[in-house]
Formats: structure tokens, C-alpha cells, sequence
């Protein structure tokens, strides 16, 4: 069912009644572009079925299915003929489907999220493009619900392995939070490593929809106040464009006094570079399309191509190939690929 309508305003209220209904919300509105050409926005990477025949937003359902009692996804009309099709290979369906006509960021989405289930509800908040191992992941999971239950706004940190420029970072002291950083520069990044006490901001949540809502109208009124409209008014170009764009880090997570985080127990990729996607692929799924280049004086140098690709002289390289474009870059560079769609789009 399409959930953005309602004939009341919902307003935010706390209650520590616990509850036992637990939806995992799938937010599915990007498309990747680090990964363009080969996530496009016709057809994003979350969709791509590179791994084991399965799509990485496939992965996501499976996943989670096995924790929570409904699956929500958050999308835009470009993308929901996918998902539905996609549902519909695993067995399974929606239980809420919010329709983005407009980009707003992630905490519009989580707002609408939110005011579309009953306030005690517990939204488990998830992107639909990670690749996340199954050992420990559930005992991660309920341990974040428990702590939801207890009326907290709950992220996941992810142990670093590298000073990673790309992700923003968690400060802590145990489960609470002392800090959010933005995405460091290298310096930065190797700071943070060396401290020992930063995770990487996994970007999925956990919490009880009516406390989400409650602090979400006392940090960002304005884009609650639009959210509220826009759900009972029903989500249009119009209502959904009047909605400030920001992130729930910025909006809510950053500001709020009510954050706790859960030490992830599990492996973690957001897949979110060339580097990543290529080393996961070549290391773990069968048939991935992925190979070593060969030729004279040619080092760590992959390709993701149908085709045998050679080189001479080519070092710490990818390279990738769509049906109509050709991708060259060093590795260590996965970022920049965002500049070249921007100029190439």
C-alpha cells in the first residue's frame, strides 16, 4: 500500500509503551553516481543483479526480512517498477511505499518515513545499496531495537580499517555519542584511526517513529511542518518541492540529546567506489565479470568487462566498460567519478 495520506495532523508524541512492530525502511532514491556509467539513473546500482544473480537491494530485503514484520521502501516513480519486480523474484511485498516526486535528502524521506506508520512503531532505517555480512548482524540489530524500545534515535558505527576520506565519522564513549565529524581530509582521517574512538557513520537508524518525530519538530520545524502537509495533502511535486532539503545527520542526528550508537558486530561495505565494489566482487561472488589485467610490467590493475583485457606497463588501475562507454581510472581516485558524470551527464 502507498502510505502518504491521512485525515488528521499527526503530531509528535512520546509514549514508553514498547512495541513489537518493526519495519525495515528501505531508502532507495539515489543512484550511485561514483559508480556511473555503471549505476545510471535508469538504472541505479542498488538494482544491478551483479551479485549472485541478486541485486544489492535484494540482498537488503532478504537481510532483513528475517528481523523486522513489514518492508517499507522510499523511492521515486522512476525506480518503483524495479522494485516491485525485484520483490516479486524474492516471494515478498510491501508493506508501506512512499513515492519521492522531488529529491529531498534523507530527512524528508525519514520524516515522511515516519509520519506514514503509528508513532510506536519502530522504523529500522536502512540505504538499500550496502553489502553487509550476516555474522552478528542480528544480535547488532536487537540490540538497536532494544535501545529504540528506551525512547533513543540509534546509528550504527562501523570499526575503521583505513582513514577513509569519503564517510563521515562517529565520535564515542561506549554507546553514546560523543560527536558527529564531517567527511576528514586524509590527516584527518588517520586521526581519527590512530584514536580508536570514531567509527564510520553507517548511515542506518533505528527508532521509534513518534520519538523521531518529536525531535525532528523541535530541531528542523520547518521540515517537519512541510512533511506534516505533505502527508495529509498527498506527496506531489508541489508539496514535496516546498520541503527544505537536509540530511537527518545534519537535521536531527547531530543536534539531538537522545543518541546512542551500536558497535557493528557484522562486515560492512557501502560498495560505494570503483575500489570497493571491483576488490568485493573479485573476492566474493563467482562469474563477477571481474579480471586481472595481464600484459608486460601491468600490476594491480582490474577490469570489469565480457571482454579479455590486456595492457602493457599499467599499474593500480580499474577499468571499466558499459555497453557504450569505456571508464579508466586509477585506483584511489573512486571519488572523482562524480565530477566526470557531472561534466558528462
Amino acid at each position: 500500500m502507498v502510505s502518504f495520506m491521512t485525515n488528521k495532523p499527526i503530531m509528535p508524541s512520546h509514549s514508553d509503551t514498547t512495541s513489537g512492530n518493526v519495519i525495515n525502511a528501505i531508502l532507495s532514491g539515489g543512484f550511485g553516481t561514483r559508480l556511473w556509467p555503471l549505476s545510471t539513473p535508469e538504472k541505479p546500482k542498488q538494482f544491478l543483479q551483479l551479485f549472485n544473480d541478486k541485486s544489492l537491494f535484494q540482498h537488503t530485503v532478504l537481510r532483513n526480512s528475517r528481523l523486522v514484520r513489514s518492508t517499507m521502501i522510499i523511492t521515486n516513480e522512476g525506480h518503483i517498477t524495479q522494485a516491485n519486480a525485484q520483490m516479486e523474484e524474492l516471494g515478498e511485498q510491501f508493506g508501506h511505499v512512499i513515492l519521492e516526486p522531488v529529491a529531498r535528502n534523507t530527512a524528508p524521506a525519514i520524516c515522511l518515513a515516519a509520519l506514514a506508520v503509528d508513532k510506536e512503531d519502530i522504523l529500522f532505517v536502512t540505504p538499500s545499496d550496502h553489502m553487509i555480512g550476516e555474522d552478528g548482524y542480528g544480535e547488532s540489530v536487537n540490540r538497536a531495537i532494544e535501545l529504540a524500545e528506551n525512547g533513543f534515535l540509534v546509528t550504527f558505527g562501523i570499526k575503521p580499517v583505513y582513514p577513509e576520506t569519503g564517510f563521515g565519522y562517529i565520535e564515542f564513549a561506549g554507546e553514546e555519542v560523543k560527536s558527529f565529524r564531517e567527511k576528514p581530509d586524509e590527516a584527518t582521517a588517520k586521526r581519527f584511526l590512530e584514536a580508536g574512538n570514531f567509527y564510520w557513520n553507517s548511515g542506518m537508524f533505528c527508532f521509534k517513529a513518534g520519538v523521531f518525530l518529536e525531535e525532528i519538530a523541535k530541531l528542523s520545524p520547518q521540515i517537519y511542518q512541510k512533511c506534516v502537509e505533505a502527508h495529509e495533502k498527498g506527496i506531489t511535486e508541489e508539496t514535496m518541492g516546498a520541503i527544505p532539503s537536509d540530511s537527518v545527520d545534519y537535521a536531527v542526528f547531530e543536534r539531538s540529546d537522545k543518541i546512542r550508537t551500536v558497535p557493528a558486530q557484522f562486515e560492512w561495505t557501502d560498495l560505494g567506489s570503483y575500489d570497493a565494489l571491483i576488490g568485493y566482487l573479485e573476492d566474493q561472488v563467482q562469474s563477477s565479470g571481474v579480471s586481472s589485467v595481464s600484459g608486460p610490467g601491468v600490476k594491480n590493475t582490474h577490469a570489469f568487462s565480457k571482454k579479455r583485457v590486456l595492457g602493457v606497463g599499467l599499474e593500480d588501475m580499474n577499468i571499466i566498460e558499459t555497453e557504450d562507454t569505456i571508464l579508466v581510472l586509477p585506483k584511489g581516485e573512486g571519488q572523482r567519478v562524480k565530477e566526470l558524470y557531472q561534466e558528462f551527464k
